[in-house]
């Protein structure tokens, strides 16, 4: 049961069955043994490094796996932090805070409800997945018996850090806001997530915000719509409200509310790439010179508007692990993902919602323009979106896909990336089905077209989801 819940960045499967309270005791403990370890291993001698910060996600499941974890944690003998219902990003940013040994969030991200894990993170904030110490959190979390098991005596406190949190945060939105010299309406659908919890605590004292709500209640733990606004269908609610209230912008966060997605002032949604070859030139103004990072599958324009604001562009392979190392190795000022994960140097290299949202909101007060006026000049290129294909053998495909373009760039960061000049994709296996994902972009629609109708029978068969 235990191997069937850890992924290759988490821990996650469906409740009570492989995912229970047992065995969120034992991942409890293990990640216990693992980060005080880590720690003491590290030689640092600070009092808080016994500590770690624990917080969840409104799921049912929730509140039972969460007291388990952090039962195994202070049986282990670390002193525990609960939180309480908090977003994913406030894990990371009491990391900060407190100078803890790590912390885990329990939560499910954009799962439906019937799912639920933790999210582990070590001092500083830093990921914990597969190749960073996930794979030994698992191998201790097997030897342990609670059974035979004798407790430590760990001690725990509840903390409730949402002021300071919105302190912080709030030192990046644009005055014009804070003080009502500019109003600006926006829709926000949580998603029946922490979103409903996240965006009152920390915006509703902003004079210049007119929020307009959707799903914030988050008291059952059940979702109104599926809670990832990475599928199209479920951006159906904020886009119909945007337009019909009027609004600037809408957001759709998803069910831990680390990540959303944008929908301009028509109910159009704007791809995370674009959002970021919007934002870049800001953060560029304060850091010249500095880094932004970027996942493969991006708009070539989000390279372009990088190079074109003076900064220099580290392209990255898919999944917030890889990202938040690159962000701290290049000491980067922020970076993106099309899934909505947006990364600042002043959250810690770590994946905020809250700060993609004060960053857009902020821009778009100052700029006075619709935001679909302000996207276009980005809009350069077609692009395909990722399409998946079913593909029992994908290293086949990839190496048949290679020799088919001898004359195209080839970049191997993550899966297959090829450069044609006037077309260039990238095709990379999934890591937990049998699927290629493919992402195209060419010059125009036309040219986008034709290499699709090429490229997809090598592929396999379009799986729509």
């Amino acid at each position: 049961m235990l191997g069937k819940v850890f992924k290759a960045y988490d821990v996650r499967a469906t409740y009570p069955k492989p995912l229970n309270e047992k065995i969120a005791w034992q991942i409890g403990f293990a990640t216990a043994q693992y980060l005080l370890g880590e720690a003491s291993d590290a030689g640092y001698d600070d009092p808080m490094m016994r500590h770690l910060v624990v917080g969840r996600d409104m799921r049912a499941s929730s509140p039972a796996l969460a007291e388990n974890l952090r039962q195994g944690m202070r049986d282990f003998g670390a002193h525990v932090i609960d939180l309480g219902r908090v977003d994913t990003s406030m894990v990371y940013f009491a990391i900060h805070l407190l100078g803890c040994a790590g912390g885990v969030m329990t939560t499910a991200s954009h799962n439906p409800a019937n799912y639920n894990g933790f999210k582990i993170s070590r001092r500083g904030g830093r990921p914990v997945g597969s190749g960073s110490g996930l794979e030994e959190i698992r191998r201790l979390a097997a030897l342990v018996d609670r059974a035979k098991q004798q407790s430590a005596g760990g001690r725990e406190e509840s903390r409730n850090l949402w002021a300071s949190y919105r302190d912080h945060l709030l030192r990046f939105m644009s005055p014009s806001l804070l003080e009502g010299t500019r109003d600006l309406k926006v829709v926000v659908d949580a998603s029946n997530g922490m979103a409903g919890t996240m965006v009152p605590e920390l915006f509703t004292s902003v004079k210049g915000l007119q929020l307009s709500r959707l799903n914030f209640d988050n008291e059952s733990g059940e979702f109104a719509h599926e809670p990832n606004p990475l599928v199209e269908a479920n951006l159906a609610q904020v886009r119909e409200a945007v337009v019909k209230r009027k609004a600037a912008i809408g957001f759709c966060f998803d069910g831990d509310a680390d990540r959303c997605m944008v929908v301009d002032e028509r109910g159009e949604p704007v791809g995370c790439d674009l959002i970021l070859a919007w934002l870049v030139s800001r953060f560029l103004e304060r850091s010249p010179g500095a880094a932004v990072v970027y996942d493969l599958r991006s708009s070539r324009v989000v390279r372009e508007s990088i190079e074109e604001s003076g900064g220099r562009p580290v392209e990255e392979r898919v999944g917030h692990v890889f990202m938040k190392a690159r962000m701290a190795a290049e000491q980067a000022v922020v970076g993106g993902e099309l899934s909505g994960h947006f990364y600042f140097r002043d959250t810690f290299n770590a994946d905020n919602g809250a700060r993609m949202f004060v960053e857009v909101v902020s821009a778009l007060a100052e700029s006075r323009k619709p935001l679909s006026k302000l996207i276009a000049p980005f809009r350069r290129y077609a692009h395909s979106g990722e399409i998946n294909f079913q593909n029992e053998d994908p290293a086949a495909a990839l190496a048949a896909l290679r020799k088919a373009f001898p004359k195209a760039k080839v970049g191997e960061l993550d899966g297959l990336s090829l450069d044609a000049g006037d077309w260039w994709c990238n095709v990379r296996t999934s890591n937990t089905e049998p699927l290629l994902r493919l992402n195209l972009e060419a010059k125009n629609r036309k040219v986008l077209d034709a290499q699709f109708d090429r490229l997809s029978p090598m592929l396999g068969e379009r799986v729509d989801h």
